[in-house]
């Protein structure tokens, strides 16, 4: 069986109600008989999620033909032990899982962080990463590797949308609203459902340009 990997951090793991990474949304896209193991996990780096052995399910069941989609990022930025720097090594611990996925004959794509929430006004968005996303970029065109640029496609997604209807992307809640957050919640990073399944639409779209992805996603 032909297996999709997925490794990364909060906006991708399946997460629990009311928070919904867009790797949870993945099964919907994928044909019959594809599996996808999604091993994100929230608050980690590319350095972290290897240095806590989090990487180690696909070290063990990564096989020939499967695809590895990787995206870090927003805990790469934090000043603390998860650091890395987008110069060298973010990159470094980057073309790391892109090289093991290779030596298996499985098949990496590295996708950029997706945006988060900072309007400035009604028709302005923050860049909120920094050289990230480009260090991303860079190292997809160094070494041949396949890119989703995800942050550049979400932050269009919430232009078009405005900032009001952005938000329901997001987990924002009135208060009341959930008995986990009584005075409400306004997040501006992580997706409830609806926008899990909307960011991991553009996930497959970028995914359906890269050769050989017909082979997993529904037409």
């Amino acid at each position: 069986m032909k297996t999709v990997w997925i490794i990364g951090d909060s906006t991708v793991e399946d997460n629990t109600p009311p928070f919904r990474g867009w790797g949870w949304a993945l099964p919907e896209f994928v044909k019959e008989g594809v599996a996808v193991r999604n091993i994100a996990l929230s608050g980690r780096s590319s350095r972290s999620f290897r240095e806590e052995g989090l990487f180690r399910p696909a070290e063990e069941g990564m096989a020939a033909g499967d695809w590895l989609l990787i995206q870090f990022g927003h805990n790469d930025e934090k000043e603390d032990e998860r650091h890395t720097d987008p110069e060298t090594t973010y990159k470094e611990h980057l073309w790391s899982y892109c090289r093991e996925a290779l030596d298996r004959g499985a098949h990496p794509v590295l996708i950029t962080s997706c945006e988060r929430r900072f309007f400035t006004g009604d028709s302005g968005l923050l860049y909120t990463h920094g050289e990230y996303p480009r260090a991303v970029r860079d190292l997809a065109a160094e070494k041949g590797v396949p890119l989703c640029d995800l942050n550049r496609d979400s932050r269009a997604l919430y232009l078009s949308l405005g900032q009001e209807k952005a938000k329901e992307l997001f987990v924002v809640l009135a208060p009341g609203e959930h008995p986990d957050y009584p005075e409400g919640h306004n997040d501006q990073t992580h997706f409830n459902a609806h926008g899990a399944k909307e960011i991991c639409r553009l996930v497959v779209q970028e995914l359906r340009q890269i050769p050989g992805t017909d082979e997993f996603l529904k037409d």
